[in-house]
């Protein structure tokens, strides 16, 4: 996915707002859906509301044919963690199901997921989702210029570690992004600060903690996408595209206008 010699995307101010406007669509997207997520409903429905929107607001989705991925949402489902394609499976009280979506706005990308509790889950299962999204706007907070990169993936890290025996998935990491989905540099969410590229004004980055309540170890399913924890215990994915300004991160898939 990344070149090793790969340079990182600078984007302008202007070319930062029109990520927003990409942005923008994609939390507009994850709202309707998630709105939608109850027992009874397929992820084949959440596909067709999330495609139906992001036409809606004329926009293109990011996912739909990207090497091939059939749908415009990634539906992960209790130990699926990420990549899962929607179909016919119908959702249960007690799933847990991580949403992730992108869009295209004038050649611009937006991409972010959230984990969404469908009705009552067990305790164990809202704390999961609950801290991955904790350790999500930690490594948010870290995308400032002067900073290294593995700052981002050490603060992500320290909320999980510091709250007991969880697995942080190693294997997929966040990204940069801008005119591509998935560009330099890879964004670990681990790793000692202070080290890899300095971070500067015009980065932009999709900073995405994957946490189980069990192993962080994954496989892949038989479809060539889905990705399930290793002993199947549930995972939880929250992802925002974050952009490095002057004034500090600005969180650039919240429907809020977030600077952190």
């Amino acid at each position: 996915m990344f070149r090793k010699r790969e340079s990182i995307e600078i984007k302008s101010m202007e070319q930062i707002a029109k990520m927003r406007e990409a942005g923008l669509v994609v939390a507009s997207t994850l709202r309707l859906v998630a709105d939608a997520v109850r027992p009874g409903i397929s992820t084949k429905e959440l596909d067709v509301i999330a495609h139906d929107n992001i036409l809606h607001m004329g926009a293109s989705p990011s996912f739909l044919g990207y090497h091939g991925f059939p749908a415009v949402i990634c539906t992960s489902v209790n130990d699926e963690v990420v990549h899962g394609i929607p179909g016919s499976r119908v959702l249960h009280e007690g799933d847990l199901i991580s949403i992730d979506c992108g869009a295209i706005v004038d050649g611009w990308h937006g991409d972010a997921a959230i984990s969404v509790l469908v009705g009552d889950v067990a305790p164990e299962v809202a704390e999961l989702s609950r801290l991955t999204e904790a350790s999500m706007w930690a490594g948010l907070a870290q995308a400032r210029a002067g900073g290294r990169l593995s700052d981002i993936g050490h603060a992500v890290e320290a909320v999980i570690n510091a709250a007991g025996d969880y697995g942080i998935v190693e294997e997929y990491v966040g990204h940069g992004i801008g005119t591509s989905m998935h560009m330099h540099p890879p964004v670990p969410n681990y790793g000692k600060p202070g080290q890899g590229p300095r971070l500067s004004v015009g980065m932009a980055l999709a900073i995405e903690p994957m946490v189980c309540l069990g192993s962080s170890e994954v496989g892949v399913l038989t479809d060539g996408w889905t990705v399930v924890t290793s002993d199947h215990r549930y995972a939880a994915h929250w992802e925002h595209t974050v952009a490095i300004t002057e004034d500090g991160p600005w969180v650039l898939t919240s429907l809020d206008d977030i600077h952190l």
